[in-house]
């Protein structure tokens, strides 16, 4: 196992993403139907925040038995993607290693690191689902 291994081994290239002014209903649409928990927020193509399944039930954690459709339109009228998500941004360039995602992600602060190509714009996503697939495969 390298922990020198280049990050483009395990982070999800091209990852879902979507528009800063989208409502956040959409944000909850999306990540309710996908295998994965981070959509990055964009602002054209430029990489301005995450947003995370638990981001946002974070913010409507009170609505607990209200049916779907409720709870969208509750969302969008209370809340933006804004709101929801992190402007705190990890990221890494495309040269960076494994144990570069390794030691941002170790304090357990955050769940995923964006993958930055050398003119700023998104070119992936390593979350620490990757990580811990990368070490059972390599173990």
């Amino acid at each position: 196992m390298s922990r020198q291994q280049s990050i483009a081994t395990i982070m999800t290239a091209d990852p879902s993403t979507i528009e800063r002014s989208e409502p956040l209903s959409e944000a909850y649409r999306l990540l309710q139907r996908a295998p994965f928990h981070h959509l990055v927020v964009v602002d054209g193509d430029q990489p301005v925040g995450i947003v995370a399944t638990s981001d946002i039930l974070r913010l409507v954690y009170d609505t607990d038995g209200t049916d779907d459709q409720a709870l969208r339109t509750y969302i969008d009228h209370q809340f933006t993607i804004d709101d929801a998500m992190s402007v705190d941004l990890r990221t890494l360039g495309p040269d960076a290693t494994v144990r570069d995602a390794a030691a941002l992600l170790s304090d357990g602060s955050f769940h995923s690191v964006v993958v930055l190509d050398v003119d700023g714009t998104l070119a992936g996503i390593v979350t620490t689902t990757d990580l811990a697939r990368y070490l059972c495969d390599e173990a």
